[in-house]
This record gives C-alpha cells, structure tokens and sequence, in this order.
C-alpha cells in the first residue's frame, strides 16, 4: 500500500510539473500578445513637426556644436567670437534674424568645407553628450514623447544641418529630422549647401512635401515653434504651438489663438497633461485605445 501511494504520489508531482510547463509556455507565447495589446497603435495620419533651436533646445544647436569644434582645434577662439555674437543676438533678441541665420549657417560650412561626413557625424554624437543633452527643454521633450505615446510620428524641422538634427532626434527617441543639406562628394563637405537653407517659408515646404509622401492629414497636425520666422510651418497645420515665443510670435499667437507654451520661466504658462496640442482626433484616438485596453483587462 505504502508503494502504491508513492507512485501515486510520483504520478502527481508528475502531472503538476507537466501542468506548470505547459503554462508556463502558455505564458510565454501569449506575451507578445498581451504587448501588443499594451501598444498604442500607430496614427498614420497625424504627426508632429518640432523646431530645435530655442524650442526643443536652448540657445542655437549649431552654436553647440561649433563650441565642440573649437575645442577640438578644428578653428581658433576668434573664429568662434562670430558664433559667440550671433548666439548673443539670439538669445537677448529673442528672435531669429533670417540673414544672421545665414551668415552664420555659411561660417559653420566654411569651417566644414573639406572634412570627412562621417567623421563630423561622430564627432556630432560626442558633442550632443558634452553640451546638448542638457539643454533639452524637459517641457518640449515630454511634449514630443505624448505625441510618440499617441502612436503619432515626430519630426524635427531645423535650418540646423542634417546631420547633427538626425543625431537630436535619435538621441531623443524621435522618427527623424529635416534639416539644412551641406553638399558633400566622396563623403567630403565640399562647403556648398544643397537647395536652400531650411527656413521659413522653406520649412512649411519640407512639411508639406513630407506630408504628402507619408500620407498625413495636415490637419491633424501639430507644430511647434519659438520663432515668428516659422509662421509659415505653424499654418500650415491643424494645431499650432508656441513654445518659449519671441515678442512678436507672442503676438501672432494671440491673435491666431495658437497655444502658447513657455518654458523659460518658473511660472509655467500652461501644464503638461492631455493637452489640445495632440488634436482632436488623435486625443480621441487615445482614449479609445485606453478603454480598449481596460476591456481587455477586466
């Protein structure tokens, strides 16, 4: 008897394992499905375009980097003064002037001219560690990251050259960048730009442009911008957001009744949450996906 109650017993112990194993594969092969079920799904529709300078970052990103350069010897500190004195006009002005833009976008490709793509782009990667990672607007970059968690698609549209944006928006978990292209041949930087310098009216261009190749609804849009230059793009969208505003986007944004979202000082003029910014489709799209997925819970 007392045999038979031990291969009983055996027999149990048995079936339990053979149970737990079987679960436990259940488990694992529903897993992909139970993340997938936690996935907000992609709007193919909506997106979102940001500018860097002084929205998405302080001061100008190609000032930033041309610190990094002068550091490294690639120019000498009375090179650098020019940069140094156009980030001044920035940053006191408050405001973009379209021909300092060039000018200085001109002075950094002169200082590129000759030197290897691939070896500037690393170099990008190591000065966005040293002096870009902390200049992110954490406000701008959770305002980007509620447009990912919508399943929407974030661009970055930038007169900064392309590469260095295509590095801003990797590092910061975005679809990509439009930025100014600086011509190169045989991987070099010949110090030509390719078309013109992306801005104003040539950044609502480039958002149409990609609107129409990626099949978005502009009008379920959203721009960001802290420039008045950039009032070409913010029309061009259903949704229109200042960010840290110049005195006369302020204005324009006041008359247009665009959100307005500052930064800058301790007073936070509006709160991150569940804003209008997302629109009114994709706001309703993420509730949907919310109650879907609460049903799925229960």
């Amino acid at each position: 008897m007392a045999g038979n109650r031990e291969v009983e017993s055996d027999r149990l112990a048995q079936l339990a394992g053979e149970a737990s194993a079987e679960a436990a594969i259940r488990a694992a092969a529903a897993a992909p499905e139970l993340e997938a079920s936690l996935a907000v799904p992609t709007d193919l529709t909506a997106a979102a375009f940001f500018d860097v300078d002084n929205t998405m970052m302080m001061g100008a990103s190609i000032f930033h980097f041309a610190r990094g350069l002068a550091a490294r010897k690639y120019f000498s500190s009375h090179d650098l003064a020019g940069f140094v004195w156009q980030q001044l006009k920035f940053r006191v002005g408050g405001r973009e002037d379209p021909e300092s833009v060039k000018a200085s976008r001109e002075q950094a490709l002169s200082f590129v001219a000759g030197r290897s793509v691939a070896e500037l782009v690393s170099l990008g990667e190591e000065i966005y560690d040293e002096l870009m990672a902390d200049r992110i607007w954490k406000g701008t970059q959770a305002l980007a990251q509620m447009h990912l968690d919508a399943g929407q698609r974030v661009w970055l549209v930038t007169a900064t050259p392309v590469e260095l944006a295509q590095i801003i928006a990797r590092r910061l978990g975005l679809t990509g960048a439009l930025g100014t292209v600086s011509e190169s041949e045989d991987g070099i930087y010949t110090g030509r730009l390719v078309g013109d310098l992306l801005h104003g009216k040539a950044k609502a261009q480039a958002v149409r442009s990609l609107a129409a190749k990626e099949g978005l609804d502009l009008r379920r849009c959203t721009a960001y911008s802290d420039s008045s230059n950039d009032v070409p793009m913010l029309s061009v969208v259903g949704t229109a957001v200042a960010v840290n505003p110049d005195s006369q986007l302020r204005e324009i944004s006041r008359r247009k009744n665009w959100e307005i979202r500052d930064f800058r000082t301790g007073r936070k003029a509006a709160k991150i949450g569940v804003p209008s910014v997302l629109g009114a489709g994709a706001l309703a799209g993420a509730v949907a996906a919310t109650l879907a997925y609460r049903r799925r819970v229960k």
